[in-house]
């Protein structure tokens, strides 16, 4: 995987390839979640209403295994392990929770609550894997995505910016790797969020 280790990561995903569909399906994975990090609290903005699209993502990123690039065109997985939802899933359920637990907008979810809703939040998930790091004791967890605020009565796309944080993972085990995109990801959503609240006007 990421050559956190370069000999150990090389033992450790040398069989990633070779899992067979069959042998995936019966075999039980180690499940991991991200959680949600602490935003700040705005006041009530009462009749904004924004919901928060699944984002699109590669097929390589749009499943629930833990993705890793021995190199810049090579998608592996981290054997035994899976995320709880496929990565874009998590990250609109992480997007969702975040801006709720703001109180700065009635209403968030997947889905409009009435007819149409004020704002839509449309996105793109680029990057969520460990990279190998040449050279490196240590491998590096890289998690990319880009928003765009859309007003809904006329399709108006209001802002769009990317968000992006990268973070070391000491070795290959699961628990380290998950925990550094636990780390890059709660840097992340914080500031997306109040982003996303300044735009919902």
């Amino acid at each position: 995987m990421l050559r956190l280790y370069p000999i150990l990561f090389a033992a450790a995903l040398a069989g990633c390839g070779a899992l067979s569909a069959l042998e995936e399906a019966s075999t039980p994975l180690e499940v991991y979640e991200l959680r949600t990090p602490p935003v700040a609290q705005g006041g009530a903005r009462r009749g904004v209403e924004v919901i928060v699209e699944e984002p699109l993502a590669s097929g390589s990123l749009s499943t629930e295994r833990i993705m890793i690039r021995p190199s810049a065109l090579q998608a592996q997985y981290l054997p035994g392990v899976r995320w709880a939802d496929p990565a874009p899933a998590m990250l609109q359920t992480l997007l969702v929770r975040s801006l709720g637990e703001t109180g700065a907008l009635g209403s968030v979810s997947r889905r409009p609550v009435g007819p149409r809703a004020d704002y839509a939040v449309l996105g793109e998930l680029t990057d969520f894997q460990a990279e190998a790091t040449e050279g490196e004791e240590a491998g590096l967890v890289r998690v990319r995505f880009v928003l765009r605020v859309v007003r809904e009565r006329d399709a108006r796309v209001v802002a769009t910016r990317s968000f992006e944080a990268t973070e070391l993972a000491a070795s290959a085990d699961p628990d380290i790797v998950v925990a550094a995109f636990d780390s890059a990801v709660s840097r992340l959503l914080p500031e997306a969020v109040g982003w996303i609240v300044a735009q919902a006007r």
